[in-house]
């Protein structure tokens, strides 16, 4: 069986001056100003992005940000209120679902449980009145990749659920689409086996080759598994960039926040490289703001060194301690009022007073966004 390559990249118009990630390969999907209303009610908001080839993508944000819609609208499930959406260059609106190269796995696996596991994975290709030889050899195909074989005629009732979502995606790979989307499908998992089925989804993307789409809420899910992740908020997209970029050099607050955990203070850029917060100035890597210019600042937990109080570069005061197993988490607060947490394998007292200290590579210093900007 033969597998397309896919590879995404998606650009929000509005926050990419900058530009984005390269384009190397040949453009498969592409959102020109894509607005999508329900009932009068914005859900995706003049977004526009290219996919092209080959690695595994990630939507992430908040309950009703868009990226369910985003995935539906590639899908041909919905069509959008404004805008154009390009496959191969060639608009797709009025392109029903099933003659567009996409296939969908969904949250709840939406399998035939009177169904068998091989008439599962054989049900699109039985529509397509595929001659029986070769749908045998497709679906052992199919099911060879997902780690299946010898399962044929296991009923669905019988699968565990990590078992019913390999089925789910059989069934989707082996119509050979060139994009998968993957709409929240290991929320129903308890969290041992959702990790195993992280590690799988990941593995499995590789061999294939093509383009997985994968929506979720869940940050650390999305740093574990994607190649890129695109962060949305209120119908937008706010940042795009690799793992690490997301994690490392967040664009906004809402970014910041939403990706792991932070400390996020307000301050002034004094001048390039010069930043004040928590009441004091401190020596930053950040430069090509104006002078005196609001910012929001961001440390995260873990960049933070418990030290002595008079070594300290904050001094703050330890309300409460919690084990983590590799770490400590601890919360305090400084003189100014502002609330600090800190990850540290070093053990501190609940009302005990103990410094922080941080490199000026730990600060990350962000434009502030009013909240009337969309993103």
């Amino acid at each position: 069986m033969h597998f397309p390559l896919s590879y995404v990249l998606i650009r929000n118009s509005e926050h990419q001056e900058d530009g984005g990630l390269e384009v190397n390969g040949e453009e498969i999907i592409r959102f020109e100003r894509v607005t999508k209303e329900y009932d009068g009610t914005v859900v995706l908001d003049d977004v526009s992005f290219a996919m092209e080839r080959g690695k595994f993508y990630t939507l992430l944000g908040p309950s009703g940000c868009g990226k369910t819609t985003i995935l539906r609208l590639i899908a041909g499930f919905i069509e959008p209120t404004e805008g154009t959406i390009y496959f191969h260059g060639k608009p797709i609106q009025n392109v029903p679902p099933n003659k567009r190269q996409v296939n969908t796995v969904f949250q709840d696996y939406a399998l035939f449980p009177h169904l068998d596991v091989f008439e599962n994975v054989a049900f699109g290709l039985r529509v397509k009145k595929m001659k029986e030889a070769d749908i045998r050899q497709k679906v052992s195909e199919a099911l060879r990749f997902v780690n299946l074989e010898g399962y044929e005629r296991r009923r669905i009732q019988e699968m565990s659920g990590g078992q019913r979502q390999r089925v789910a995606i059989a069934r989707a790979i082996v119509n050979e689409p060139e994009v998968l989307l993957l709409d929240e499908p290991l929320s129903a998992l308890d969290l041992k086996l959702r990790t195993e089925m992280q590690y799988e989804l990941r593995e499995l993307q590789r061999r294939l080759g093509i383009t997985f789409i994968f929506v979720t809420h869940d940050q650390e899910e999305a740093l574990a598994m994607s190649d890129y992740i695109f962060v949305l908020n209120k119908g937008k997209i706010q940042q795009f960039g690799t793992p690490k970029d997301i994690y490392d050099e967040p664009i906004n607050r809402f970014v910041a926040d939403f990706i792991g955990e932070s400390n996020i203070l307000s301050g002034r850029m004094i001048d390039d490289f010069l930043v004040e917060f928590a009441g004091k100035r401190f020596v930053c890597v950040d430069r090509g703001f104006a002078p005196n210019e609001p910012v929001d600042v961001v440390i995260r937990p873990e960049d933070l060194e418990l030290a002595a109080p008079e070594d300290g570069q904050i001094v703050i005061r330890v309300d409460s301690l919690l084990f983590r197993g590799v770490h400590y988490e601890i919360c305090g607060y400084d003189e100014n009022g502002n609330e600090w947490l800190v990850h540290s394998t070093k053990k501190a007292e609940v009302g005990e007073t103990v410094g922080l200290r941080f490199e000026p590579e730990a600060i990350h210093v962000m434009r502030v966004e009013r909240e009337d900007e969309g993103a």
